[in-house]
Order: structure tokens, then C-alpha cells, then sequence
């Protein structure tokens, strides 16, 4: 596959045991391939657990890309603006109040939702879980919106105006790289959305299989869902990692370095031109980021995949038939 193409370049037919298996020994004097290590997998808790707030956990990231892991019950202590990027976000868990110049978003689970590059916002989360992409701005919103943000005041119950700051950053919101921070009226910032008609809108994925939801240049963010049963089918892509986030369901991952067993909360990344497929043990869904560059992991590994066997392979594939 490429990345812009819905449609594979090409399909050839493969002996399964054997694209997993390690290579023959080498006739040569030299060495032909690196020893890769098994895919780490890192995970993050779906439902919220009580602590202090704290920033948001890196994922991955590289110089244009950054994926976060965010959960609050509380304000967010600042507004935030970028300079260098589109900042997306999908609610996994609970209730979160996003409050922009452009209107308010209550996010529901399952939800997506695109922040423009210059755009002042913060949040107010209820015991939640999101996830937040920052690429390259602009961002090309791809399917219908299911609503819009909207003028709101006060933003939620119980708001009361107070001293408050706002961040202007860039290098994607990372920690350290603020350039300048300073005191704003927060009711002057929210009464914004009535000078302009421009508005945020809400994505969700409706429907099976894959639905891209959004996309630059050079990345790709969408949806996939997936059901058991059907027939196994290996994907290559020559031009981008795929980041993957298990949503719901539990499957297991194929890969040429290694099998993972992945459930609600796993991410996982396949690098460029590593062939891999799934198999389904129940409906589930989960999200496909594709990055033209190399985008590393930051995070700890909560696990590593395990080496393939044939007798791994062979019970894999009777659940299949069954």
C-alpha cells in the first residue's frame, strides 16, 4: 500500500508460515539485515483513576507529529494557542468541556474534534480520558461534521471568572518550548465566537471498515472497525508508520517482528514496510495514524510482542475457520 491510495499497488501471494518466519542463514560473507527487536506495545488505563493533574504523557513524536495521552478532573490551569500545528483530539472516556474563541464543545466518548492553528482554548474534564494528535497545519477535514462548537456562556455550570493566563507555544505544545505566557480576560477570549461565523467542527466514524477522518500532506488519521471472521489478508505500507490505538475489542497483531495480543487502551506502531494483519476475536474498533516520516515512540513499554511459532500460527488459524 501507499498512503494515498484506498486501492494496494499490488497483491502477491505469500506462504504465511514463511513471511513470519526468521531468515535462512546467510551464503555470504556479510550481513544483508539488522536484528530488529520484537514491536513494543505501550498503554494508558480507558477509565479514569483519581490523581493530581499533570501535563499530558507523550506517546510518540517526531518534528512534525506529536501523539498525547491526557486524563483530567479538573480545569486545564491555562489557555492555550499554537503556532506550528492543528491540534486534534479523540475523547476515550468520560466528560470533557472544550472552550475556544470559536465555541464550546461538550466531547462525548467516540468523539473527534480539530482545534485550528492560532485558535485560544482550554478544558474542563469530569473523570475523562482523550487523546490528543498535533500535525502539521492545515488539516483537511474529510467526512461530514456531526455538529458544530457553539456560543455558550457561562461555558458549564458553576463557571466564575478568574485570574487567568494563556500559553502561546510552539514545537507542538511540548514542555519547555512556551514563548510567551500571560494574563487575559477569559469572558473576553469566550465572547470572541460572536465577531466570526467560523466554527469547530465534531467528526465521528460512521460505518464499517476504514473511514479517514482526516489528513495532510503527509499523514493520515481515520478510524477502522473490524469484525471476526474475515479472511486474513497481509498490508505492507511503503511510504508511512502506522500508529494504531485499540478503542474496544480485543485482536491479535501479525507482524514480521512479532505477534501482540492487543486490548482497549494498547497502542502500538508498525513501522514502514512491515507486513502485518489481524486477527479478530470480537467487533471491535480502533485508530489508524499514518506518518510519512518515522515517528518514534517516548512513552515507557508496557510490553513487547511475542516471537512467532508456527504452533501459534496454526491455533490462530483454526480460530479462524471456526
Amino acid at each position: 500500500m501507499v498512503m494515498a491510495r484506498e486501492q494496494p499497488l499490488r497483491s502477491v501471494l505469500r506462504d504465511e508460515y514463511s513471511l513470519l518466519s526468521p531468515p535462512h542463514a546467510s551464503k555470504v560473507p556479510i550481513k544483508l539485515w539488522r536484528d530488529h527487536e520484537l514491536l513494543p506495545v505501550v498503554h494508558f488505563p480507558q477509565q479514569y483513576c483519581s490523581q493530581p493533574f499533570a501535563p499530558p504523557r507523550g506517546v510518540y513524536e517526531n518534528d512534525e507529529i506529536r501523539v498525547e495521552w491526557q486524563t483530567m478532573d479538573s480545569r486545564q490551569p491555562f489557555y492555550h494557542r499554537n503556532c506550528d500545528v492543528d491540534e486534534l483530539s479523540y475523547q476515550i472516556d468520560g466528560e470533557r468541556t472544550l472552550m475556544t474563541e470559536l465555541g464550546v464543545i461538550e466531547h462525548r466518548p467516540g468523539e473527534f474534534s480539530r482545534i485550528p492553528r492560532g485558535v485560544g482554548h482550554d478544558n474542563y474534564g469530569r473523570a475523562e480520558s482523550h487523546l490528543v494528535f498535533y500535525l502539521p497545519a492545515p488539516v483537511t477535514e474529510l467526512v461530514p461534521p456531526v455538529r458544530e462548537s457553539q456560543p455558550v456562556f457561562p461555558p458549564f455550570e458553576g463557571w466564575q471568572p478568574g485570574a487567568t493566563n494563556e500559553a502561546i507555544t510552539q514545537c507542538m505544545g511540548a514542555v519547555g518550548h512556551d514563548i510567551t505566557v500571560f494574563p487575559i480576560d477569559e469572558q473576553r477570549l469566550l465572547d470572541h465566537v460572536h465577531r466570526e461565523d467560523a466554527r469547530m467542527n465534531v467528526l465521528r466514524a460512521e460505518g464499517g471498515g476504514v473511514t479517514w477522518l482526516y489528513s495532510t500532506e503527509r499523514t493520515r488519521l481515520g478510524m477502522v472497525r473490524v469484525t471476526p471472521g474475515k479472511q486474513r489478508r497481509y498490508r505492507r505500507t511503503l511510504d508511512a508508520d502506522e500508529i494504531q490505538y485499540q478503542v474496544s475489542g480485543h485482536r491479535t497483531l501479525l507482524t514480521q517482528r512479532g505477534v501482540a495480543e492487543l486490548g482497549p487502551g494498547d497502542f502500538v506502531r508498525i513501522p514502514l514496510g512491515l507486513a502485518h494483519a489481524s486477527v479478530t476475536h470480537e467487533a471491535g474498533e480502533y485508530i489508524s495514524l499514518l506518518s510519512h516520516n518515522e515517528l518514534p515512540q517516548v512513552a515507557e513499554t508496557a510490553r513487547t510482542a511475542q516471537p512467532y511459532t508456527a504452533e501459534s500460527l496454526a491455533r490462530l488459524t483454526e480460530e479462524v475457520h471456526a
